[in-house]
């Protein structure tokens, strides 16, 4: 028997701003919203306020962590913050949320700045320090609000995305077995333009030229300050990259599909979704998607599945669940946890 990491606990928020279909429908002329549906498998995303931040839906979420008895603030000792959606360039925001949850200032805190596979990276990174004994209680905290970046005449992205963050608690168990990993971690900064917002960093400063709007071929419109994605592209890597990264993690653990429970992919859009099951062969029970009520909250999507789908009862305790997360960067990741 030896200390293994494991996830204790999750918890996530969502907004209270929302974004229906009958909306987008009416302002993108679409006659009725149930089109967005069927493609896209979201019915509502949530949309934070104009002075809500990605730091301020991850303070949520953990309170949340807190008041379900999992932990205190005074035990979490090392927070991971996963966001792309900084309160400033510098400080570092998770330092900012360490603060305001009040936990001790013995406690290591950093951003990660990764988005749909970050929830993977993420816990690659508190599985290391647990096992380490760097840490002993890791609070991991997804958060992002992407909709700040999307304009509002965007159809490509505005039907997809959604605000929202979770918090995951990890902590060390006495296991004979790996209760959180292996993993298999990918990165490919080629595709970086695929997902990009091109201005606002240092490389292409704002300026009053990168504010000008323009209309794409497919009809959507936006700036250079707005996030701009290459669907066709971003699907072609995903149905490329992704099942042979499951394969590979299915191989390193000594196990097939009929060994897991649940997979649980990155919440992307129900049209990829449903493309990336049909390659990898996965019975429709054994896969999970639900997006419905909360749609892409980009690194948050797989703590908020893994939360909805221990509420309905479809992960139990002793199950196991197969995890993957890709998209911008691009950058993927996946990962097998055992429930306990």
């Amino acid at each position: 028997m030896g200390m293994k990491a494991a996830i204790r606990a999750v918890t996530s928020f969502l907004p209270a701003g929302e974004l229906t279909n009958d909306q987008l429908a009416r302002e993108f002329g679409v006659p009725y919203g149930n089109q967005i549906f069927e493609k896209t498998g979201v019915a509502v995303r949530h949309v934070s306020g104009p002075d809500e931040c990605a730091s301020d839906l991850a303070v949520v979420a953990a309170k949340r962590l807190f008041e379900s008895g999992s932990c205190a603030a005074e035990d979490i000792d090392f927070l991971i913050l996963v966001t792309q959606m900084p309160d400033y360039f510098t400080p570092t925001t998770a330092c900012l949320v360490q603060d305001r949850l009040g936990i001790k200032t013995s406690c290591g805190a950093i951003d990660v700045n990764l988005g749909c596979s970050g929830y993977i990276y993420g816990l690659a990174l508190a599985k290391s320090l647990v096992e380490a004994g760097t840490a002993t209680n890791v609070l991991l905290i997804t958060a992002d609000t992407y909709t700040k970046w999307i304009n509002l005449k965007d159809r490509s992205t505005r039907t997809l995305f959604g605000d929202g963050a979770a918090a995951t608690l990890v902590n060390g168990v006495e296991s004979e077995s790996d209760l959180i990993g292996p993993f298999v971690l990918g990165s490919d900064g080629g595709g970086g333009k695929d997902i990009i917002v091109p201005a606002g960093g240092f490389r292409r400063r704002v300026t009053p030229e990168t504010s000008i709007e323009k209309e794409d071929e497919s009809g959507s419109i936006r700036s250079e300050e707005n996030v701009y994605m290459n669907g066709g592209e971003v699907l072609a890597f995903t149905i490329r990259t992704v099942p042979p990264a499951i394969n590979e993690l299915l191989q390193k653990s000594r196990m097939t599909l009929d060994d897991v429970d649940l997979v649980i992919p990155h919440q992307a859009n129900k049209f990829m979704l449903d493309r990336l099951r049909a390659k990898l062969k996965i019975p429709v029970e054994k896969y999970w998607v639900d997006m419905k009520e909360s749609g892409n909250t980009v690194s948050a999507t797989i703590p908020i599945a893994i939360e909805s789908a221990r509420k309905q009862g479809r992960l139990k305790t002793g199950h196991r669940a197969l995890l993957a997360g890709f998209g911008v960067g691009y950058s993927w990741g996946a990962t097998m946890v055992r429930i306990i």
